[in-house]
């Protein structure tokens, strides 16, 4: 129960066997190493179909056929290619801190990955790992008593099953501050709808749901009948505060999500909960004001105080502690949680091996640490330099495109020139490394260490309250697979994990690494100038620098493309929300143009760059490596979650509903007005 408030885009010697060292892993080292992924797929396009019509089929069918979803996954796809390469290469690393540690901190990252592996010490310890957490939970007297609980459950365990969570956010209207600020959560499904729709789907899932409370609170210890109780209180609760929660569209909204008050106007919009005991108990007794991001979840919190029994109230904080640590609990516990929350909700058939997920937890939680070993073995300084090349280019055809705009007036392109040059890009990894060795680290208490890192995350975020804004800080982890933009910071961040096939290859020609990184990079830097990111200016903050008239043409012009993304189906029944993906499709839509007229810049100095290669002219080169890099395969239950819950659409729309609004693809395949990728209507288009 951590969400509480930066756009992503979108993880080798022979190796030796874990059981030999790790003593008892669930499952065997893997065997070899998986295939790097290659930038430009030949085999993967399916000639037999028409690029004018799908092109999506026609770039990517033949992979798609060849790729079939492993049993592990709900979604097989060329992000997944690459992050299950880097996720193997830092398992090497993470194997050899476990054996032989060079230094303190491969000591202390090796020692989590051995906690992790060894499963015979954590199916021996049962439920014990939380025992200390349900204890604290049991010792609620009455619901007054609720934040000096919860306060015992952060200082001692990082929390888990709070109603209520503070964290330090950017100041949106001063990014040169660091304030407070409380969000919503609480829920344990993928979003409110789950539990306010009215859809036969949806009513089977909560029951389904309800199955499932009732055999982990009876794996807990409690009879049946009990337990079906509990399960039916903790329902009832997530419901309320599903009523009282924000949309994840409504989020999008900085102005819907930015409400200052002290903690007095706080303490009167929640009068059953003491946040002074709260916010004292986490060092911030002193802080005279607080964000109040969702102020209906504050209030449906408060309600839920009010008129849920006790026990009620103990058993949602019961089902909050075990739910957030079933997957590092013993094996009854990992079985049934993968179950419904895997199996169930998104189709995946087969837990992935304990190694993966091992590899995947100790990069979440030390991402900063074992990260310096990957990059020193993965990307090299000349890869680094690429990438600032292109980055810079990028910016330049930017510049171009806001000029060459018939739709925005000079006074608001001053401005968005202004907010252009001042986007600050952070690539492969950060300046400084983050500083571990506070962090206890135990070799045989798995959860423990899950929770410290969580704590030891949690006190470093709260004690940047106050202070000035670290622009040098990542959101994400070196071997990351995405990349992302960061409205308060205005910087673009391309972790070392993506900068690789397929997305980038120096031994490539310019059309294939445009069409890959290159609209990777655009997509970032569009995300400035989106539905979100165009609140802000270039500062950080939020502001209107449009002129009244533009900015009533740029609505105009989003709204056009979140009405046709609305019309994509991705399952039966199911259509994207044009609204919640509205930030992504239009960075997809401005990227794309941006990368093709670099390439373009590229190709009228570079007579090489004009060649044609395979049978294909750099232009159709540059749209495939485009349309290759979102081949994927999704089950049909993940398809109908993300739908619900990913601002970002899924592979087949990423690609044919960015092409049909870019009638240089037409040119290059040839197409014909009147056909599915050049629309009559010439499609949408912002930037």
């Amino acid at each position: 129960m951590r969400a509480l408030l930066p756009l992503a885009l979108f993880a080798v010697s022979a190796p030796l066997c874990l059981a030999q060292s790790l003593g008892a892993p669930s499952d065997t080292a893997p065997t070899a190493a998986p295939v790097k992924p290659l930038v430009f797929d030949a085999t993967a396009i399916d000639k037999t179909a028409d690029p004018c019509t799908d092109f999506y089929q026609y770039a990517c069918g033949n992979w798609v056929k060849q790729h079939p979803i492993p049993a592990d996954r709900t979604t097989w796809g060329r992000f997944n290619e690459l992050a299950d390469y880097n996720n193997y290469l830092l398992y090497a690393d993470l194997k050899k801190a476990a054996d032989a540690p060079k230094t303190p901190l491969q000591k202390k990252y090796g020692d989590f990955f051995v906690a992790c592996m060894n499963t015979a010490a954590i199916d021996a310890r049962g439920l014990e790992p939380v025992k200390g957490e349900l204890a604290t939970v049991a010792s609620l007297k009455s619901s007054k008593d609720l934040a000096a609980v919860n306060v015992k459950l952060i200082q001692l365990y990082g929390g888990g099953s709070e109603f209520f969570r503070v964290g330090v956010t950017v100041d949106q209207v001063d990014a040169s501050k660091q304030i407070l600020a409380t969000g919503q959560g609480g829920l344990s499904l993928p979003d409110r709808d789950y539990y306010l729709s009215d859809e036969p789907r949806m009513a089977k899932i909560r029951e389904q749901y309800l199955t499932h409370m009732t055999k982990m609170f009876g794996l807990m210890g409690d009879p049946q009948d009990v337990a079906a109780t509990e399960a039916a209180s903790v329902l009832r609760i997530e419901t309320a505060l599903a009523r009282g929660s924000m949309s994840r569209v409504e989020m999008r909204d900085p102005a819907k999500r930015y409400h200052i008050m002290t903690i007095a106007q706080l303490q009167a919009l929640s009068p059953d909960y003491d946040w002074k005991a709260h916010l004292a108990g986490v060092g911030m007794a002193s802080a005279p004001t607080i964000d109040v991001t969702s102020p209906g979840y504050v209030t449906a919190v408060n309600d839920v105080l009010a008129k849920e029994p006790l026990d009620a109230l103990k058993s949602y904080m019961r089902w909050h502690t075990v739910h957030s640590a079933a997957p590092w609990l013993s094996q009854p516990f990992v079985d049934a949680n993968f179950e419904f929350f895997a199996q169930t909700l998104n189709g995946q058939k087969e837990q992935l091996p304990r190694w993966k997920r091992c590899t995947t937890l100790v990069d979440q939680s030390m991402g900063e640490a074992v990260g310096q070993d990957w990059v020193r073995e993965n990307f090299p300084p000349s890869a680094k330099d690429n990438m600032e090349k292109l980055v810079k280019a990028l910016e330049v055809s930017l510049g171009k495109d806001i000029q060459q705009l018939d739709w925005m007036s000079p006074a608001t392109k001053a401005e968005a020139e202004k907010k252009l040059d001042a986007i600050r890009h952070k690539i492969g990894y950060p300046a400084t490394w983050r500083d571990y060795s506070k962090l206890e680290v135990k070799r045989a208490d798995l959860l423990g260490d899950v929770e410290r890192t969580g704590s030891f995350e949690y006190k470093r975020d709260l004690s940047k309250y106050g202070k000035p804004v670290d622009e040098t800080e990542w959101g994400m982890t070196p071997p990351t697979v995405n990349a992302y933009y960061n409205p308060p910071m205005n910087d673009i961040n391309f972790p070392a994990g993506i900068l690789q096939p397929p997305f980038f290859d120096n031994a490539k020609d310019a059309a294939v690494n445009f069409g890959g990184i290159g609209v990777v990079i655009g997509h970032e830097m569009t995300h400035g100038f989106d539905d979100q990111g165009s609140k802000y200016d270039l500062h950080g903050n939020v502001r209107q620098w449009w002129t009244d008239e533009d900015l009533a043409k740029f609505k105009a012009r989003t709204e056009c493309i979140a009405s046709e993304y609305d019309g994509f189906n991705v399952a039966p029944g199911q259509n994207l929300n044009g609204h919640l993906t509205l930030g992504e499709n239009t960075a997809d839509n401005g990227g794309i143009r941006i990368a093709y007229q670099a390439l373009l810049s590229v190709m009228a100095k570079d007579a090489k760059a004009t060649e044609s290669i395979d049978g294909y002219t750099p232009s159709q080169r540059f749209f495939l490596s485009f349309g290759q890099i979102w081949c994927e395969n999704r089950t049909e239950q993940i398809e109908r979650v993300r739908a619900k819950t990913d601002p970002h659409s899924s592979g087949k729309w990423r690609v044919d509903g960015t092409v049909q609004n870019f009638d240089e693809f037409g040119k290059a395949f040839g197409c014909k007005v009147g056909q599915p990728m050049m629309p009559v209507s010439g499609g949408c288009r912002v930037w």
